[in-house]
C-alpha cells in the first residue's frame, strides 16, 4: 500500500451545532478526543456502516475560539493520508517542486499544500521512522 485516505478535517466554532447539522446529513459520532492540554476537541463522524475509519469527517473545535482562521480556509482544515514511507514521499514531492510546509522531523507527520492551497497531512504508516536528515533539521515553511 503506497497511500491510503484517512479523513477530512474541518474547524468548527460551535461543536454541538455542527454535529447536529452533520447528524441531519446522516453522519454519526464514531470517536471523540478531548485534549485539555491543547484545549481542543476532535469528533470523528462517519456514515452508518462505515465505522472502519475510512470515511471520517474530523470536526476540530478549539475551546478558546477560532477567530484567527486564515482567510483562505473557509473552515476547511486538511485532507489526511497514511503513507508507506513518509521520507520517500516527501522527497518525491520536493523533487517535483512541492514545498514541504511542515517537514517530517519526527518521522511521522508532514504537511504540504496542493496547487489549490488545500492542506494535506501525511502520516507514516505504523511506527514513526527514525529522525533523518535533511528532514530532522528542516524548518517549517509558510502555513499549513
Amino acid at each position: 500500500m503506497a497511500i491510503k485516505y484517512l479523513h477530512t478535517m474541518v474547524r468548527v466554532k460551535d461543536l454541538e451545532k455542527s454535529m447536529e447539522f452533520y447528524e441531519l446529513l446522516g453522519l454519526k459520532e464514531r470517536h471523540r478526543i478531548e485534549n485539555e492540554g491543547g484545549r481542543f476537541t476532535l469528533v470523528f463522524m462517519c456514515p452508518p456502516g462505515q465505522e472502519d475509519g475510512h470515511a471520517d469527517l474530523e470536526l476540530t473545535h478549539n475551546w478558546d475560539g477560532d477567530e484567527a482562521l486564515p482567510d483562505d480556509s473557509r473552515h476547511f482544515g486538511h485532507l489526511a493520508y497514511r503513507v508507506a514511507d513518509i521520507y520517500d514521499l516527501c522527497q518525491k514531492l520536493q523533487d517535483n517542486g512541492v514545498t514541504i510546509n511542515r517537514p517530517p522531523r519526527d518521522g511521522h507527520m508532514a504537511f504540504v499544500r496542493s496547487p489549490d492551497n488545500v492542506s494535506v497531512e501525511l502520516l507514516q504508516e505504523g511506527d514513526s521512522l527514525a529522525p533523518q536528515e535533511p528532514w530532522a533539521s528542516m524548518e517549517n515553511t509558510g502555513h499549513w
